[in-house]
């Protein structure tokens, strides 16, 4: 590979245009939408007969998020592509459970909240508690991925880390005026431009960096000397990644989150029946196989492309280092002019993309399950879709407020995702589990099995910071909490007491999701 020199270039004026003109594009269709809603139904989930192409596009650019974008070829420049070759074997199997076993069950009621599954087998607090542990999942996982696009923009735009909060207001503000004004409608076609732009950037930069070197010189022929050892398979749980382990991690993450979180069932339930769920979950399973393939190979490319001419990052940028804003830099200083503008476009939208449906998905819980549920409702249609838009707005600020403190979590990219997002979505999963294929299933069982499954979770989430100890590998933390939860929950069912007073199991789920919010405000302090 011949070496290349370069001068540092950053964004300019054509950038900016394209960025602009993103924008200013889907505050439009926000806008557009918004004089088309008529119902809260139709906000949170369309007309119910959506294409189910589009849902599961729109399913795939909401869980890819920035921090996808970017931790997927940082991952791969500092550890090795092991963890996503494992993500990907993963998708089929997910797919045959998540299409054949789950969505059948959840499809048999058309509901707007997840949650309302939980209240007819498991009475009122378990549905309280799954609802509430969704809006704190949710809440911290939008806080983290905000937190990322503004650090990445950082990189780009050349600032210091003192303009990131100021950058995380913006991205917020966008976010929530197009959500709010356009509900669901305006979340899955906004959806559908940030994929072909986020794919799109990458195959770009991709193909840049080849004609650049003069082929696919930048394709390593062995094992980098800087990637870690990443065995088949490993019984030490130190052990950061083995191929086995990611297919774990892989199966129990998109298990879960499709069994389990609002999100994903409400875009199921934006669709004419189970047949077109179960097609539009295929779509979502084969973009998510084609785009993580895409960004692996970035990967590969940058590392290639940097390793043969470091002469053209910062002196004070070290390729493993930083290697979460290596993507990013080459963004600002390597592509064209313009076409810059569209990759950094695209990551505003993988932003976006989980930003705008995590705030719906949040109005929609907390207008079905709270206002609705206990007779809260506005008595006009009109006040009540104007209802859920101000919650949306309230919803969206708390996100920004949270995302100011998301610099104290410890790892990369993907190392915080897993630890933090694992430490809910399996405890919500194993309460649908309960309810779909557990006949004996209790609200204490389901009570107990939560908090085995939470402590499991947190524990081995965050052992290093505990104990003191060397940190346990994170793409176990799913599994540990999902496991605990399941086997409590129905021990707990089997043997203890079949009838409890459904009063007080609400006032003991309450109870818990306090001490929930306790205990990840802890961890993020500790870490601090």
């Amino acid at each position: 590979m011949n070496k290349i020199s370069y001068t540092e270039s950053g964004l300019v004026w054509l950038d900016w245009v394209m960025i602009a003109g993103y924008v200013v594009g889907v505050l439009g269709l926000g806008w557009y939408y918004s004089k088309k809603q008529k119902n809260t139904n139709e906000y949170f989930v369309g007309t119910g007969k959506m294409n189910p192409i589009l849902i599961g596009i729109s399913l795939f650019a909401t869980l890819i998020s920035t921090a996808s974008y970017l931790s997927k070829p940082g991952e791969v420049i500092k550890h090795g592509p092991v963890l996503f070759t494992g993500l990907i074997f993963s998708i089929p199997l997910s797919y045959f459970i998540v299409g054949h076993w789950l969505i059948p069950f959840l499809m048999k009621q058309r509901i707007t909240s997840a949650y309302e599954l939980l209240e007819a087998r498991l009475g009122i607090g378990i549905r309280l508690l799954g609802a509430l542990m969704f809006i704190l999942l949710r809440i911290v996982w939008m806080s983290l991925l905000v937190y990322f696009c503004a650090v990445a923009l950082t990189v780009i735009i050349g600032l210091d880390d003192s303009w990131t909060p100021l950058i995380v207001v913006i991205i917020g503000i966008i976010a929530i005026t197009y959500t709010s004004l356009g509900g669901l409608f305006a979340v899955v076609y906004t959806d559908l431009a940030q994929f072909c732009l986020l794919t799109g950037g990458a195959i770009i930069t991709v193909l840049i960096i080849t004609i650049e070197c003069g082929g696919f010189s930048w394709w390593p022929t062995s094992w980098v000397s800087t990637w870690d050892i990443q065995p088949l398979f490993s019984f030490d749980p130190h052990v950061r990644v083995s191929l086995i382990g990611a297919v774990i991690s892989g199966v129990v993450w998109k298990v879960c989150m499709a069994g389990g979180d609002q999100l994903p069932i409400q875009r199921f339930m934006a669709t004419r029946d189970t047949c077109d769920a179960r097609f539009s979950y295929g779509v979502n399973a084969l973009v998510t196989f084609i785009v993580v393939f895409v960004l692996v190979v970035l990967g590969l490319a940058l590392l290639g492309y940097y390793s043969a001419n470091p002469q053209l990052l910062p002196q004070d940028m070290d390729l493993v280092r930083d290697a979460d804003k290596i993507f990013p830099y080459y963004i600002a200083n390597h592509l064209p002019m313009g076409i810059a503008g569209l990759v950094v476009a695209a990551m505003l939208a993988a932003g976006m993309s989980s930003l705008d449906s995590g705030i719906n998905s949040i109005t929609a819980v907390v207008m079905t399950d709270f206002l609705d549920r206990f007779g809260l409702k506005p008595k006009s249609e009109k006040k009540h879709v104007l209802c859920a838009k101000g919650i949306t707005f309230g919803a969206g600020f708390v996100v920004i407020i949270a995302s100011m403190y998301m610099k104290y979590m410890p790892g990369n990219f993907v190392e915080m995702t897993m630890r933090l997002a694992n430490l809910l979505l399996p405890q919500n999963f194993g309460l649908f589990f309960l309810v779909f294929f557990v006949p004996f299933a209790t609200p204490l069982g389901a009570l107990i099995g939560v908090i085995y499954g939470f402590t499991a979770s947190l524990m081995f989430s965050f052992w290093h910071i505990f104990t003191g100890l060397t940190p346990l590998s994170p793409q176990y933390v799913g599994a540990t909490g999902m496991v605990m939860n399941i086997i409590v929950g129905c021990l707990v069912s089997y043997f203890g007491p079949r009838r409890e007073s459904k009063k007080a199991s609400t006032l003991v789920a309450l109870f818990l999701i306090g001490i929930l919010i306790l205990l990840v405000g802890v961890s993020i302090a500790s870490a601090s």
